[in-house]
């Protein structure tokens, strides 16, 4: 009953903020919402200067404040037949210090390990998470692209020097994934589009555990449909379960289907570990590209 009174309260909430819903698989990367959960170690300091350096009329202004004051574009030798200038030598520069402070902050030289005997198999900014279960097959892709969601409060109010070097918000990463079912006598595979709850569900969490009452889910379903096995895309002629409006037994019966099979809390936190530590090997490894393309290495 607690159980499902929580999510109850949960999906309310949810019904209320929750945007469109999605046309493609985890394959296609979808708009990211954010989760920072307190007891999770995902975390790690927000020191992309990149994307902070000078942000002081907020991202829908459209303005991009120079980094460097213009210099012009002389020409500088090279040998490589390729155009640099004293920019570009700014750039490569401000690059190699960035890639510096990021592996100093870097937590995870290799990424983590999934418990309950998930097998990772990664493709770039892409996974997947396989496990064989009493005979079914049950597949979680994801996909770290805008996996992190931009926090404008927080950099508006570093900007105005209202914090501190040592208070810089945490970036999390919390990919959409979809949960494939498979049975070895079923024609289709039974797949679950699934999300982060944006704060409403830090909020319950937080609240439901301080209370000492059954913890809160700190995932969601959003869409349950049937699909061919393995393919990309959706199939438009498939009926999708979008779960905004769905009576709540059978929502609660959907969340415990996935827990029974190894998708509950536990793995929702530990998969945020691993996407933050890809998110942050596939940046530093573009930062280390970027300035190769800059250098000319």
């Amino acid at each position: 009953m607690l159980k499902s009174l929580s999510r109850a309260v949960s999906t309310a909430i949810r019904i209320s903020t929750t945007g469109t819903t999605s046309s493609a698989r985890a394959l296609q990367p979808l708009t990211r919402s954010a989760l920072c959960s307190t007891n999770s170690g995902t975390i790690r300091p927000f020191t992309r200067s990149l994307w902070m350096m000078n942000n002081n009329s907020g991202a829908a202004s459209g303005y991009r404040p120079k980094l460097f004051s213009s210099k012009g574009s002389s020409p500088v030798s090279c040998g490589c037949e390729s155009l640099h200038t004293e920019g570009d030598k700014a750039f490569g520069d401000f690059l190699s210090d960035e890639i510096k402070e990021e592996k100093k902050i870097q937590k995870h030289k290799a990424l983590p390990k999934m418990s309950g005997g998930w097998e990772l198999e990664q493709n770039g900014t892409e996974a997947k998470l396989i496990k064989m279960f009493s005979g079914e097959k049950v597949t979680v892709t994801f996909n770290v692209n805008n996996s992190i969601p931009p926090n404008f409060e927080e950099e508006s109010e570093q900007a105005a020097g209202q914090k501190s070097a040592d208070d810089e918000p945490d970036v999390v990463s919390t990919p959409n994934f979809v949960v494939e079912v498979t049975k070895p006598s079923a024609k289709h595979s039974l797949v679950f589009d699934c999300h982060y709850p944006e704060d409403e569900a830090k909020f319950i969490f937080q609240a439901t555990r301080g209370e000492g009452e059954e913890e809160s889910d700190i995932f969601a379903i959003r869409e349950v449909s049937f699909q061919p096995e393995g393919d990309v895309e959706w199939k438009e002629t498939s009926y999708n379960l979008n779960t905004d409006s769905l009576d709540w037994a059978l929502y609660d019966h959907l969340m415990d289907f996935l827990a029974d099979r190894g998708v509950d809390n536990t793995f929702a936190d530990e998969l945020m570990e691993l996407s933050t530590a890809m998110e942050h090997h596939e940046y530093i490894k573009f930062l280390e590209d970027l300035s190769g393309f800059v250098k000319c290495n």
